[in-house]
């Protein structure tokens, strides 16, 4: 890690630009590929309606996705170099440590920055771009709003100025951030059926839940655990009993659409209220 480390410090900055940029956009097509293998691989355990054909705009959000997540590396190697952001090099159990602590925070802090989205004033700025796209696929975690993207950045550079973490640890935190990203908008439920029935894991977040909440946008607004939305009542309370049913009917209607009944889902499963397909107040 030294090596890295060295480089970092020393680097002219447009080489760092072009080195970000190459890794973000190879981070990209990696987790779109490792996700779409697994909607293959978990076909016959689908949580959420067949998304309809790529769109020039999916594309050009996740494009611009990936540039911004490069602004926000490359501020956070400005921030480091100019001693705001301060990170240890030690190993061991410690690391396991920091990983727990910047998941437990970043979970809350993304809770908190998604329930903003959606309220109704900044809805259609910061967070409609993704719901434009309620039948999920993998390149979806990626299709987001410039203004949801350096929000997010935001949140995690402004972590890691409060929190001094391993390097490894960080490293570790992005690592899992985006591997769960894939998952929740796989359509797809790759975890077993009796998950959320066993103690801790019940607690952690599942494909099932997320794409919940891109046909149910009053509930389900935690990205790694259910802590936040059982605290703040945004749990539907049908969760667990729905976990890994299919929301497709035999005979779904072709097309994308805008209402969920449209799409023949069932009505034991998406609530039937005024509010389901437009952020709560």
């Amino acid at each position: 890690m030294q090596w890295a480390i060295d480089w970092l410090r020393t680097v002219p900055l447009w080489q760092a630009a072009l080195v970000f940029l190459s890794k973000n956009i190879l981070v990209l097509l990696l987790a779109v590929a490792l996700g779409e293998w697994l909607a293959r691989r978990f076909a016959h355990r689908r949580v959420a309606p067949k998304a309809p054909p790529l769109q020039r705009e999916e594309l050009a959000l996740a494009a611009m996705c990936a540039v911004l997540n490069s602004v926000v590396t490359f501020a956070g190697l400005l921030l480091w170099r100019e001693g705001l952001i301060r990170f240890r090099l030690d190993g061991g159990p410690r690391v396991l440590v920091d990983v727990l602590v910047l998941v437990g925070v970043m979970d809350l802090g993304m809770y908190l920055l998604h329930r903003t989205a959606h309220v109704p004033l900044l809805y259609s700025w910061l967070h409609a771009p993704h719901h434009r796209y309620e039948r999920a696929r993998p390149l979806t975690l990626f299709v987001l709003s410039p203004l949801e993207v350096l929000g997010f950045g935001a949140l995690w550079l402004t972590v890691c100025m409060a929190y001094e973490a391993s390097w490894a640890a960080m490293l570790l935190y992005l690592v899992f951030n985006t591997l769960w990203g894939v998952l929740g908008h796989l359509g797809v439920e790759p975890f077993p059926d009796a998950w959320v029935r066993w103690p801790g894991l019940r607690a952690v977040a599942t494909t099932t839940f997320h794409a919940r909440h891109h046909l149910d946008q009053a509930h389900h607004f935690g990205f790694y655990t259910l802590i936040w939305d059982r605290l703040f009542g945004t749990l539907a309370p049908d969760y667990e009993t729905s976990f890994a049913r299919s929301q497709v009917p035999p005979l779904e209607s072709p097309g994308p659409s805008r209402e969920p009944e449209a799409a023949g889902l069932s009505s034991t499963l998406v609530p039937q209220s005024a509010d389901r397909v437009r952020p709560p107040s």
